[in-house]
């Protein structure tokens, strides 16, 4: 009885099931693009994930002291609360003893969105905020870099190339959903322009994308076959605006996306090496 009072999913495990690739992908570029995967690596992966899956219980208890759930659901909240955190500093601790504690920095800037977050959550405000959820993703990107860095064994300055375009690519992700919801009630058979109209967030974030990593492939800064994921990104994101997802659930969205996104991060490890 106790273990179905403690394990409540909505509690456990963050709901908004598109925001995992925002964390693996950062974290399978780093690792491979390390090329070794060691004790400190595992060390980092349980730490990030733990970290990520605090914000669920922690925004739950902020829920619940401002009144916007129920009370019954305390002792859950700070159960995974504590769990999650106890994992996440036991993880941090295995980083610190195989010489990485310097990485410890990079949890400074998370320290302040989650705080944000919380605080947004608590007026209420939390939901649609695109400029926030931009900055939180780049936020989770520092987990390419870091995981690169120890899987090198050093600091090295490609590992913000690294953080620089995985951020990218997820911040046009962002602008692009919130595109492909919006279009969700919009009646068919729009004209064209008004199509671009709506649209053209997405397609300048995609865009610029795709043309900074094709230029600085061609001069010699970054692989020269870089480009490609960026390019499947932004051949999604034309097809998106030009087909508008009216009457699409938002599980069918979600799905589309993380498919995209699972591809582009493949091509990214393939092209990056």
């Amino acid at each position: 009885m106790a273990n179905n009072t403690l394990f409540r999913k909505h509690i456990a495990i963050p709901q908004d099931h598109g925001s995992w690739v925002f964390i693996l992908s950062p974290l399978l570029i780093g690792i491979f693009a390390g090329g070794t995967f060691t004790p400190a690596s595992l060390s980092l992966v349980i730490a990030a994930m733990a970290a990520f899956m605090l914000r669920q219980p922690a925004a739950t208890l902020i829920k619940i002291y401002s009144g916007r759930r129920s009370r019954n659901e305390l002792l859950p909240a700070r159960f995974w609360f504590l769990i999650y955190a106890a994992v996440a500093l036991t993880a941090l601790m295995g980083l610190i003893l195989n010489g990485f504690g310097d990485l410890l920095y990079l949890a400074v800037p998370g320290i302040a969105i989650f705080a944000w977050h919380l605080w947004l959550v608590s007026k209420r405000e939390e939901r649609r905020q695109v400029g926030v959820e931009i900055i939180a993703t780049g936020v989770l990107s520092l987990a390419a870099p870091a995981a690169y860095w120890v899987g090198i064994g050093h600091y090295d300055p490609a590992g913000w190339w690294l953080w620089g375009l995985v951020w990218l690519q997820s911040a046009a992700s962002i602008v692009y959903a919130y595109l492909r919801l919006e279009q969700r009630e919009q009646a068919g058979g729009q004209e064209r322009r008004e199509m671009w109209k709506r649209g053209w967030r997405a397609a300048l974030y995609t865009s610029f994308n795709l043309a900074s990593v094709l230029i600085l492939g061609l001069i010699h800064v970054l692989p020269s076959l870089l480009f490609l994921p960026y390019l499947l990104q932004w051949g999604e994101t034309m097809w998106g605006i030009t087909h508008p997802a009216a009457g699409w659930k938002p599980t069918r969205i979600g799905i589309r996306q993380l498919i995209v996104s699972t591809l582009w991060t493949v091509l990214f490890i393939l092209t990056w090496r």
